[in-house]
Formats: structure tokens, C-alpha cells, sequence
């Protein structure tokens, strides 16, 4: 496995501890209101601390440092920015698994699969599949809502950067909706998704966030042309592993995104070179499909090109990403950290 450099693991470490401290000062506050309220809490808290490679608390870290905010990993404000973000992705997943109906992450049943397993073990009334989701909503606004006040009262440029970043992810986050409905997308319009729904979202504003957060907002085209290229390669590589990942390593099942029928770049260009054969094969990503047609579709993905395609687009977007470090300023060692974040993102198996 291409295992997570050290200037990705060292910040994963902070953020972890910062996170559990605030989610603790809320369950303290909430249940002495009224016990039940320590519940959804708890699942937040456990949800957060299951998993997940804190890319993004990294990357917020390393725009502070690139605009020469002070390195130490205890800054308070990249800290704060990284704590805000991961909260933000909390959020962002929570719902996420609501609108797919994934019953999985990070290898234990989603939020909204949790408590409709609560729900029945109590014989409630109702639903359980709407209390399911519902609570799910509601413990994802909650993540949001402790996301923006853990940010604070930042300057005027990192509150735009922040605006923008939750903006593109729900723009991002409807198209995807849109065309997963759909069946099918052209794709150009799986690019738009992958760069408004992660590429922005996942490196490029994160980066933005830290130069802000340090006053520096001259950055921000600069680590764009670092982080843009290699937020899609991030999106591709995810959509690879979507189709083709070990569900030991994704915490996901084989094939997930085609069983979902996901808008990704990889399932358009696999549609855009397929026979009419192979494209009948594909027409069932999105529906009710075994194993064996998970398989053949994962074929079929092979056998047009797109899997290796989008492999080449992979490494043409690095190689991107790795030369426009040449145009930020070195310092603290925020290039060899940026280099080995893009190398990490890119190779990583979950």
C-alpha cells in the first residue's frame, strides 16, 4: 500500500485530538440539557473517528505554511481552519450516504443504516428507513453547523474562500444527484462534477483557506494551478477504486459506484467507446445488480479503454500538479510536503 507521508499523518494526528476535544465540550453541554441529545453526539463522534485520511486539515495546514504562516503544527488557525473542514466532510458524507443509499462507510453501517437498526431494536413507531434517514440529516446539519463555528471569526478573504468551498460541494453534490437519476452523463458534464464536487473541495480550497487564514490572498491562483489538476486526479483515482477497489481497503462493497450507477468520468468514457453489447452491460449500473453483473460491467470498463484511460489521465494531471509547485514560494519545506501529499493522493488504495 502507498502508505501516507508524514506531513499528511503528523497534522491527521492533531486534527483527530482537536476534533474529539470539541465534539467532547458539545456532548458535555447537550446532555446536561437532556441525555438523548448526547446520543447523536456520540454518533458524529464515532463516525469521525472511524476513519478518513484528513486531506483536507492537511491541505489547509500546507497553504498556511506556503504563505508563510507560522509552521508549527499547533498554529491555532490552520488547527481551527483543519478541525472546520473535517467536520465540513462529516457533513458532507453523512448526507452523502443518505442520497445514495449507501448502507456502508468507512466498513460499518452508514449513520441513516445505524439507526434504522436502533429504531427497529426499540420497536418504535413510524418508519424506520424515514427515522433513519431523518436522524441522518439532522446529525449531518449538526456536523455543518459546528464546522462554521469552529472556523470563527476569520478575515474577510478566508470567510469568502470558506463560502465558496460549502457552495461548489452542494452545487457539485446536485449534479451528481442529477445524474445518477439520469443513467447516464456525457463526459464533459462527469468533469464538471469532479471538479465542482471534488477537485475544488478536496485540495484546491483547502490550500486557498490556509494562504487566507495567514492574510495572504495573492496565493490563491497560484495554488490553484497546483490543487485544480490534482483534485481531479484524486476524483479519478476515486472512481477507480469505486469500481475496481478492495472493499477491505475502500470499507466499501466490490463495484459500489456501478451498483449506484455514479456519474464518474471512467463509467462516461467507458460508455462514450462501448459496442451496443458492452453498452447494455453498462446499462445496468444504477439498479439492483448481482455480483456476476457487477463483474461484467468491470469487464467492460476494461475492455473500452476507459480503466487504462483514465490511469493516463491520472498521471498527465500530477504531472500537472507537481510542476506548478515550481511557482509557489519555498518555504518550511511546503514543496517536498506538497509533493508527497500529491503523490499520496493519487496512489492511495482507499
Amino acid at each position: 500500500m502507498f502508505s501516507a507521508p508524514k506531513q499528511l499523518k503528523n497534522i491527521a494526528t492533531l486534527i483527530d485530538v482537536a476534533v474529539q476535544d470539541l465534539l467532547a465540550q458539545e456532548r458535555n453541554t447537550w446532555s446536561a440539557v437532556n441525555p438523548a441529545l448526547d446520543v447523536p453526539l456520540a454518533e458524529l463522534n464515532d463516525f469521525v473517528m472511524r476513519g478518513g485520511k484528513r486531506i483536507r486539515p492537511a491541505y489547509c495546514h500546507w497553504g498556511w505554511v506556503t504563505a508563510n504562516g507560522d509552521p508549527d503544527l499547533n498554529a491555532p488557525e490552520p488547527l481551527a481552519g483543519g478541525c472546520a473542514l473535517e467536520l465540513l466532510h462529516a457533513f458532507a458524507l453523512i448526507h452523502d450516504d443518505v442520497m445514495d443509499g449507501s448502507a456502508t462507510r468507512r466498513s460499518a453501517p452508514a449513520v441513516w443504516a445505524s439507526y434504522i437498526e436502533r429504531h427497529q431494536h426499540a420497536s418504535w413507531r413510524g418508519e424506520p428507513r424515514r427515522f433513519g434517514e431523518a436522524a441522518a440529516v439532522l446529525i449531518g446539519d449538526i456536523a455543518l453547523v459546528i464546522a462554521d463555528r469552529t472556523l470563527g471569526d476569520v478575515p474577510a478573504v478566508a470567510r469568502r474562500v470558506w463560502d465558496a468551498l460549502r457552495t461548489e460541494l452542494n452545487m457539485g453534490q446536485y449534479l451528481d444527484v442529477i445524474g445518477t437519476a439520469q443513467g447516464a452523463v456525457a463526459v464533459e458534464d462527469a468533469r464538471a462534477i469532479t471538479r465542482y464536487k471534488t477537485a475544488l473541495y478536496t485540495i484546491v480550497r483547502p490550500l486557498q483557506l490556509g494562504a487566507a487564514l495567514a492574510g495572504n490572498a495573492d496565493l490563491a491562483a497560484a495554488l490553484a494551478a497546483h490543487g485544480l489538476p490534482l483534485g481531479m486526479a484524486f476524483q479519478l483515482r476515486d472512481d477507480l477504486l469505486g469500481a475496481f477497489g478492495d472493499p477491505q481497503q475502500t470499507g466499501k462493497p466490490v463495484g459500489e459506484d456501478l451498483r449506484e450507477g455514479k456519474p464518474t468520468v471512467l463509467l462516461a468514457l467507458a460508455r462514450e467507446e462501448a459496442s451496443q453489447s458492452q453498452k447494455g452491460v453498462l446499462a445496468k449500473a444504477g439498479t439492483d445488480v448481482t455480483d456476476s453483473e457487477v463483474a461484467a460491467m468491470q469487464q467492460v470498463l476494461v475492455e473500452t479503454g476507459a480503466a487504462a484511460s483514465t490511469e493516463t489521465e491520472i498521471n498527465r494531471f500530477l504531472a500537472s500538479a507537481l510542476t506548478a509547485l515550481d511557482s509557489l514560494p519555498n518555504v518550511h519545506g511546503n514543496r517536498d510536503a506538497l509533493s508527497a501529499l500529491a503523490h499520496y493522493v493519487v496512489n492511495r488504495e482507499t
